[in-house]
């Protein structure tokens, strides 16, 4: 598809050149009357985002969305919200309903999951529920199934990525997690400064939200309903769970590790960060170069960060001229993430392009377990992310190896069998993962992967 600008005229009738590279081809798709046709799976905020982003763009159309009950009308919500009419959806069962709907223009609300996946309107799945168990469900279905898969839920991809990525290309589609959240965007960054050959020191994230690693989801329904916003996910940022399976996310893509257990999270500033994070014997707080980390001092967030290394004198005096400093470490910086928003530009790069935007490595290099936040008890069940029992924690891989830490996409629904005080990890030797669950034997089959024997 063409790479030249399309002259575009305003409603005040300037013109101006658009639709370059990605833009250009959307539009030829729109032209062409053959769009990206999407799978949304969940409409809750980010279903929504994405459901409301994708009606201002060209050549991109969502053909089906699953929810768990439609009944609760989410999916109108939605489409109300994007200036789309709620009469537009047509409720469906199965596959030959889907289609029946998709060609009669309407877009399919369903609530089986494996409808969609099996559905011939659908080309690549959104994966937008943020539950490990169903990312499990969704990202193999619709690999099996021959469909591109977006994945936004972090949870389930630091959990079984390395197994789904292989699959993926065992079958010849596409698995990425969605461009828009921090780990992406700061792959952005890796990527730019490790072409240009300078080794990155640490690379993350300003914390969004003040730490407060005991939240639950009861002190935080105000602040939640004023957001718009679920308690439980407000409380997952909160309580530091997202920022650790975040950097965990970036450490399997490119094999980062966290300095130390749950890393530093220095009170660091933009302005300050490469002086921090950067090697004791330069003054900072590292142990060693290569690392994830996060930042809760100010000016950083809602922005994404690399700390690169710059040894030739030639570069330096270069960036000095250019009022970036005398080395030889700098912070390169991107000031934003668009979250949801910029998740149908995956979309549209891996039908169109066959491109990854961010994929775990065959060896993961950080695990995220937990830890408690209260005393539990043997027999309890354990609840979700950001609720309750426990908060994310993330580890160097091969130390949570050793201590038999409990990956946090197997905690949910899981029993505890051995007293746990606040505080300590979840392990393999206190609690149990619910059997029969998918993302458990997927777990189970990358291990034999990485491992073998040894798994």
């Amino acid at each position: 598809m063409g790479r030249e600008g399309i002259l575009a005229t305003t409603d005040a009738g300037q013109r101006f050149v658009a639709r370059t590279g990605l833009a250009a081809d959307l539009a030829a798709l729109e032209d062409a009357g053959r769009p990206v046709r999407i799978g949304l799976v969940g409409v809750g905020e980010m279903g929504t985002d994405i459901v409301t982003q994708i009606a201002l763009m060209k050549g991109l159309r969502i053909t089906v969305i699953a929810v768990r009950d439609p009944g609760k009308r989410h999916a109108e919500h939605a489409f109300l919200i994007a200036g789309r009419d709620p009469a537009e959806l047509q409720i469906c069962e199965s596959p030959a309903a889907i289609a029946r709907a998709v060609e009669a223009g309407r877009t399919a609300l369903t609530p089986n999951v494996e409808a969609l996946i099996a559905s011939d309107h659908v080309d690549v799945v959104i994966d937008a529920t943020g539950k490990p168990e169903m990312g499990a469900v969704i990202g193999l279905g619709a690999i099996e199934a021959g469909k591109h898969v977006v994945m936004m839920n972090v949870e389930a991809d630091v959990t079984i990525g390395a197994y789904l990525q292989q699959r993926a290309r065992e079958v010849g589609v596409v698995y990425t997690v969605g461009a828009g959240d921090e780990p992406s965007s700061t792959m952005e960054l890796i990527e730019f400064v490790t072409a240009l050959g300078y080794p990155v020191i640490a690379a993350g994230k300003g914390k969004n939200n003040p730490l407060d690693v005991d939240a639950t989801p009861d002190q935080y329904v105000e602040e939640a309903t004023r957001r718009n916003m679920n308690p439980r996910m407000l409380v997952e940022f909160i309580d530091g769970s997202k920022t650790m399976v975040e950097m965990a996310n970036i450490a399997n893509a490119t094999g980062l590790v966290p300095d130390v257990a749950g890393m530093h999270g220095p009170m660091a500033t933009l302005e300050n960060l490469h002086t921090i994070l950067c090697p004791k014997e330069d003054g900072g707080i590292l142990g060693r170069k290569g690392v994830v980390d996060y930042t809760i001092g100010k000016g950083v967030a809602p922005g994404v960060f690399v700390v690169a290394e710059m040894s030739h004198p030639r570069l330096r005096e270069r960036m000095n001229d250019l009022k970036l400093g005398p080395g030889p470490y700098y912070t390169f910086y991107r000031p934003y993430h668009l979250t949801s928003l910029e998740v149908p530009l995956s979309a549209a790069r891996a039908v169109l392009y066959g491109r990854v935007d961010m994929r775990a490595l065959a060896r993961p290099s950080a695990e995220v377990s937990a830890l408690a936040k209260r005393d539990l008890r043997p027999g309890e069940t354990l609840d979700a992310i950001g609720e309750y029992c426990y908060r994310a924690f993330t580890l160097e891989y091969e130390a949570a190896r050793a201590v038999g830490a409990m990956p946090i996409g197997l905690i949910e629904n899981g029993v505890v069998t051995q007293p746990i005080r606040k505080g300590e990890l979840l392990t393999r030797a206190n609690v149990r993962p619910l059997e029969g669950s998918k993302i458990v034997e997927l777990r189970r089959r990358q291990d034999l992967i990485v491992h073998g024997a040894e798994a």
